[in-house]
C-alpha cells in the first residue's frame, strides 16, 4: 500500500509551475519540489491546507491512497 501525492498531475492540470505554487502559498521552493517529486516521508498537513486553498482543490485531488 502507498500513498500517493499528485502534485505535479494537478499542476500540469492548471499549467502552473511549481515556483508559482511556492510564491502564491507562501512554501519553500525546495518543499514543493519534493511534494512535487514524491520524495517526502512526512508531511506539513499546514502545507496542504494552503496547497488545497490557493488550487481551489480538495485533498483527494493531490493526496491518495493506493493497494499494491
Amino acid at each position: 500500500m502507498a500513498i500517493r501525492i499528485l502534485l505535479s498531475r494537478k499542476l500540469g492540470e492548471m499549467r502552473w509551475t511549481q515556483s508559482e505554487l511556492a510564491r502564491k502559498t507562501g512554501i519553500r521552493p525546495n518543499t514543493i519540489n519534493e511534494l512535487y517529486h514524491e520524495l517526502v516521508d512526512r508531511v506539513n498537513l499546514e502545507h496542504f491546507n494552503k496547497i488545497c486553498t490557493v488550487l481551489n482543490c480538495d485533498l483527494s485531488e493531490i493526496l491518495i491512497w493506493e493497494k499494491d
